[in-house]
């Protein structure tokens, strides 16, 4: 097995040592290993595959830092043809939230999602993905 370096802040370290002894993981490499793999399987669904989806995305960051916001608003215009809309909100005495509804494939909403998780000092990010093209319209159910 290959051994590989990782920068990261010492918070986040100490969380993930925490993390391995509460859960029983044999140490941080197991956790990093499994949260790997979990990100890797996250846009694998083939029932997803080939299908016209909604994406919802949720972004908090500090409203000091606004080299996020910056890279929010690049975002949505680079990927102007995948995002329907955009809703930017103060959150508390120093949050902001970014809310993006996507309409696109499963491979442009994952490129999408995974472009937000590389911006630094966002705090949070989290997303649903829904097929379109199953909803039922009212009454046509049997």
């Amino acid at each position: 097995m290959a051994v590989v370096s990782v920068s990261m802040p010492d918070e986040l370290l100490a969380r993930i040592d925490q993390f391995a002894e509460e859960h029983g993981y044999t140490g941080r490499s197991e956790v990093i290993r499994e949260a790997s793999r979990n990100l890797l399987g996250e846009f694998e669904d083939a029932r997803l595959e080939d299908r016209d989806l909604m994406g919802i995305v949720t972004v908090t960051f500090d409203y000091e830092t606004t080299s996020v916001e910056e890279r929010m608003i690049h975002l949505r215009h680079e990927h102007e043809e995948l995002v329907a809309s955009n809703f930017h909100s103060h959150v508390g005495d120093h949050y902001c939230m970014e809310l993006f509804v996507l309409e696109g494939s499963l491979e442009d909403i994952s490129t999408f999602v995974g472009k937000i998780r590389a911006t630094r000092d966002a705090l949070t990010v989290d997303y649903s993905v829904t097929p379109v093209d199953s909803f039922d319209p009212i009454g046509t159910s049997e």
